[in-house]
């Protein structure tokens, strides 16, 4: 075992302080990395506050992570020490399941083990995620990260970027499908640019209209209130494809309404309460109301790579391992364009 230095959240009541870390030793078929910068999810929010139940404290959030390896186990073969590499939501899966055979991975039948708060394949040994010096990983779950981008920006893409990129790719977005993407945070800002750059016609359905200038920048071709029951009325039967990224409670049928005959709406964000959903919403236009988790690993690097050739990165708002607590606060409060980042070296210094 190494310690190492973290941010843990020791109860759902207290904000995150300094922690240390017992890393496990490098293993055969492991990979240890230094981590540069680690993004800041929302769903770390959700953990460190036991929103969701189930928190096991003390608990180091964070998987949205960019580092260099810094050692490998005697058997890996894909990294070598110094490269630049990405660990997103899930660090191991079982492996021989139907879907993980299948390279979807975050579907595991056996439970995949997310890279915080989780158990590893053992069942037993719990996960701690970004928030921290160094991680070490399974050599399967570590991805390469192009080094001609920005890698701050890039750890969104993690978690971020491969939510959105995944159901767009599942869904065949392609030049000249009409795409809209409800609600512009860290998921909405990486639907726009990917649909975009995908050849896709987009349009940001918000309701604020202060976002338009930052939309139309992130490329959506449109930009219409929802909040305008004119608007909706005229959209009635207009998107290919619905990307909704939103959390809070709203009416899934006003925008079903809004899709073409076999249109189909891709959940992304997860309200705390189950909403209603009317047959005929669903019946009249032979729409579909589908879900939509992250990548698999395979798809993952795929993602990475083509954001690479696109130059795609989120925008972010770099901070120190100390202002963490603060950036939970704005991130709630919407404070945010789109996605804070730590700075790791912040924590070593």
């Amino acid at each position: 075992m190494t310690q190492v230095k973290a941010y843990a959240a020791e109860k759902a009541d207290k904000p995150l302080a300094p922690f240390q870390l017992d890393r496990r030793g490098v293993s055969e078929n492991d990979v240890e990395i230094e981590i540069l910068f680690c993004g800041v999810c929302h769903s770390d929010i959700h953990t460190a506050r036991n929103e969701w139940g189930g928190t096991m404290y003390p608990v180091v959030p964070g998987h949205e992570i960019v580092g260099k390896v810094s050692k490998i186990g005697s058997k890996v073969k894909s990294h070598k020490i110094g490269d630049t590499v990405g660990v997103g939501c899930f660090v191991d899966s079982c492996g021989h399941c139907g879907n993980c055979e299948d390279d979807l991975e975050q579907y595991c039948e056996n439970g995949h083990s997310q890279t915080y708060n989780s158990h590893l394949q053992d069942k037993k040994t719990i996960t701690y995620g970004g928030y921290s010096s160094h991680i070490v990983v399974t050599e399967k779950f570590v991805l390469k990260v192009s080094d001609k981008l920005d890698l701050a920006a890039v750890a969104p893409l993690l978690c971020a970027g491969i939510t959105t990129y995944s159901p767009l790719k599942h869904w065949n977005c392609k030049k000249g499908d009409k795409v809209a993407v409800v609600g512009l945070g860290g998921l909405g800002h990486m639907a726009v640019k990917i649909a975009s750059s995908m050849g896709a016609e987009v349009t940001m359905l918000s309701r604020s209209p202060e976002k338009e200038k930052d939309a139309r920048e992130l490329g959506a071709h449109h930009f219409k209130l929802t909040t305008d029951k004119g608007n909706m009325e005229k959209m009635a039967s207009s998107f290919d494809l619905i990307i909704n990224t939103v959390s809070a409670k709203h009416d899934y049928n006003e925008y079903l309404s809004l899709l073409k005959t076999n249109g189909t709406m891709v959940l992304l964000g997860a309200p705390p309460e189950p909403l209603p959903v009317s047959a005929f919403s669903l019946i009249l236009g032979r729409r579909s109301l589908v879900g939509s988790l992250v990548g698999g690993i395979k798809e993952t690097q795929e993602m990475l790579d083509y954001c690479a050739e696109h130059n795609i990165v989120s925008d972010i708002e770099l901070i120190n391992i100390d202002q963490v607590n603060e950036a939970y606060e704005r991130t709630l409060n919407g404070d945010v364009h789109y996605r804070f980042v730590i700075d790791m070296a912040s924590l070593k210094n």
